[in-house]
């Protein structure tokens, strides 16, 4: 028999909806009139939050399925209430997420201020104590040798021995289904979020790690009488402290607890893992790892690759020869020297709405599987409302698009390792909505090896890559769980989760002679974009001119009077500038006759024209504001103070004017601007 659908679902959901943000006021005022709440208070709270989100989401889901012919009888301004219902809705997750990120901060910094407390307290009883330990060494070591063996298998009890947070029923075969309460024993920790229980019955199967808190039976037979007693002392006990790291792996049980306490509570409201619990976003979601390498210095900045590599014994350069016949630098063919283009991505999960997102990207570099070889490229994606799983590329970039959506990217590597290969590592850059915190995601990675098992390369042709979760150190993580690829049954099922599985698409394309003949100008190792490969072989001449050709002593490592070469690096680190001088060149180059064209010296000596015609102007102009990643106001401002000065130009035939307006200010001069420090702008030989 059929169950009865109700005869009016609309209303139904709202009253649903109603009562969700009952229960929720009424938690948020106990959180609020509770004070310094006690740790088991806290848990509960924390515990309560999760379960109303859960309620809230299945609310919203139910809300999405509905339309206006389900409903028994019409319904006026239906649309409009069923927005105003799932405002409602959004507006409770957030109040959500804010109490549990608060409980969580509350939490942390007291235990912080009461782990300094301690330090000095156990620092005073040591020094007091050791001269009372002499005599009673020998009497208590039996006695401490059996606590440390009941403590240690207390402890290795909770390590396994996990309580359901809420009600999990199973998605498919092999997953085990609970109820909130419910102890879980746990056989095997999963790298992918999925572990292997045993419930009471005895009945195994997997389950998402995400709905377990550790359990500790003392604590919950213990938690009444705790919150009756109060007190410093109590609140200390109510501290857990785990012997564990986050793969599971054991660690050496350290003597001073509390900071492992503070250790512990500081890894637990680490904001992607708060992002994580409360469904803001999937679980194979990381922190970017190569945004943080590029954060951390210049040493995987385009800008530090492009400068002139010198031998170990640092009296030649490695990568920069004079080509006396030629009258230019010599080509260096290496290793790997090719093309390759990003297509698209496909099903990459959508975070949750708690979070806006600034902007969608891939980041490159040549790896070898334990550490980064090159510079980090960074490409942007494109995106359409109607299909906000796949991002898209914009190949072959010409005209006034910025060189920072151009998805044909040069490869460039003269490693030797059996293991080189390219890693995509797509990302995310998002600002939280309660907290105005921005970060960066890594949305999932990807490894292709350029040779194979017997260093052939691998075929230029198209490649469909599927994407790992976690970051490129963690082995076995999904993306989003819940996609999962432990597909079973039929072979069309299979083929339907495989379908459904977050990908990349690239393509590697085999070099031409003219090609091929470009790409040996330029440094040994680099990844860059297409479009403005041919400025850096101008950048990469005229430093050949300078140091190779036009010394008077090769010896001398004096400051060289040369603007180009002291700031074109910055170009590298500021596309839009680099766009500006891509377009200025592309103008000059329009005018410019065939044979003139021809005429390598003149090309040279039209393009430094170009560039202090337009880049030196932009750089030091107090118009352009400073370069800031994935914000839009900041990239507007900066658009406008460009094309405002590129019109100027093209009016006036030439910067000299505006550069001599009093309405245009510069910055003050530095000698940088004018210099190229010889000593400072080389860089060593890695090896």
């Amino acid at each position: 028999m059929l169950a009865r659908r109700p005869r009016d679902p609309l209303q139904a959901l709202r009253r649903r909806g109603q009562e969700l943000k009952q229960q929720v006021d009424s938690l948020v005022t106990e959180s609020q009139l509770t004070g310094a709440l006690e740790p088991s208070k806290r848990r509960e709270i924390y515990q309560r939050c999760i379960q109303l989100k859960q309620a809230v989401d299945e609310n919203k889901n139910a809300l999405q399925k509905l339309n206006k012919a389900d409903e028994a009888a019409p319904v006026g301004n239906y649309e409009q209430r069923k927005e105003e219902e799932h405002s409602l809705l959004e507006k409770l997750a957030c109040q959500l997420q804010e109490l549990a990120v608060g409980i969580s901060r509350k939490d942390t910094l007291k235990v912080e201020a009461h782990s300094d407390k301690e330090e000095d307290d156990m620092t005073e009883d040591d020094e007091d104590e050791e001269t009372e330990e002499t005599g009673g060494e020998e009497e208590e070591s039996e006695g401490d040798e059996e606590g440390k063996q009941e403590q240690a298998s207390r402890k290795q009890a909770e390590t396994v021995t996990y309580i359901a947070l809420g009600d999990f029923a199973a998605q498919q075969a092999g997953d085990l289904t609970f109820k909130k309460g419910d102890i879980l024993h746990i056989i095997e920790k999963k790298p992918d979020g999925w572990w292997l229980a045993k419930d009471a019955e005895g009945a195994e199967g997997l389950i998402p790690r995400t709905y377990l808190e550790p359990y500790n039976k003392e604590d919950n037979l213990e938690s009444s009488e705790d919150s009756e007693e109060g007190g410093e002392e109590d609140g200390e006990e109510d501290v857990e402290v785990m012997d564990e790291t986050a793969d599971g792996a054991q660690v050496k049980q350290r003597t001073d607890s509390h900071w492992s306490a503070v250790r512990k509570a500081i890894s637990e409201i680490n904001t992607v893992d708060v992002l994580a619990t409360m469904g803001a976003i999937p679980t194979g979601f990381r922190p970017s790892t190569l945004s943080q390498l590029l954060d951390e210095g210049i040493h995987f900045r385009g800008s530090y690759f492009l400068k002139p590599e010198i031998t170990t014994s640092q009296l030649a350069f490695r990568d920069l020869m004079w080509d006396a016949k030629a009258g230019t630098i010599m080509s260096r063919p290496s290793r790997v020297s090719s093309i390759l283009t990003l297509w698209s991505c496909k099903m990459i999960p959508l975070p949750g709405t708690s979070i806006q997102v600034l902007s969608r990207h891939i980041r490159l570099c040549l790896f070898d599987g334990s550490k980064v070889l090159s510079n980090i490229h960074t490409v942007r994606a494109v995106w359409q409302p109607k299909k906000p799983k796949t991002w898209t590329f914009s190949p072959q970039v010409t005209g006034i698009l910025p060189c920072l959506l151009d998805g044909d990217c040069f490869i460039r590597s003269n490693s030797s390792t059996p293991d080189l290969g390219i890693l995509f590592e797509l990302g995310i850059s998002y600002i939280r909505n309660s907290t105005g915190e921005r970060g960066e995601l890594s949305c999932g990675w990807v490894f292709l090896k350029l040779f194979d098992a017997s260093g052939v390369p691998i075929p230029a042709k198209t490649y469909e890559l599927f994407l790992n979760g976690g970051t490129p150190y963690e082995k076995g993580v999904e993306v989003d769980p819940s996609v999962s690829r432990r597909a079973q049954g039929s072979v069309f099922r299979q083929m339907i989760s495989i379908r459904r599985q977050p990908q990349l698409l690239v393509k590697l394309r085999s070099l031409n002679r003219r090609s091929r003949a470009m790409l040996s100008l330029l440094p040994e190792t680099m990844v860059g974009s297409m479009c403005s490969a041919h400025l850096l072989i101008f950048y990469r001449q005229i430093l050949g001119d300078v140091f190779l050709r036009d010394r008077t002593s090769l010896q001398s490592a004096d400051l060289i009077s040369h603007p180009v070469l002291a700031t074109f690096p910055v170009l590298l680190e500021q596309p839009d500038v680099m766009d500006a001088l891509r377009s200025s060149w592309a103008e000059k180059e329009s005018t410019l006759k065939r044979s003139e064209k021809r005429d390598r010296e003149l090309l040279k000596a039209e393009f430094l024209l170009v560039y202090h015609d337009c880049v030196l102007p932009l750089l030091h102009s107090t118009l352009l504001p400073p370069f800031r990643w994935a914000e839009e106001e900041t990239e507007a401002a900066r658009w406008k103070a460009i094309a405002d000065f590129l019109r100027q130009s093209r009016e006036n035939e030439g910067s000299l004017k505006a550069l001599l307006s009093p309405d245009g200010v510069h910055k003050p001069f530095d000698l940088s601007e004018q210099t190229y420090d010889f000593l400072g702008a080389i860089r060593k030989n890695s090896g």
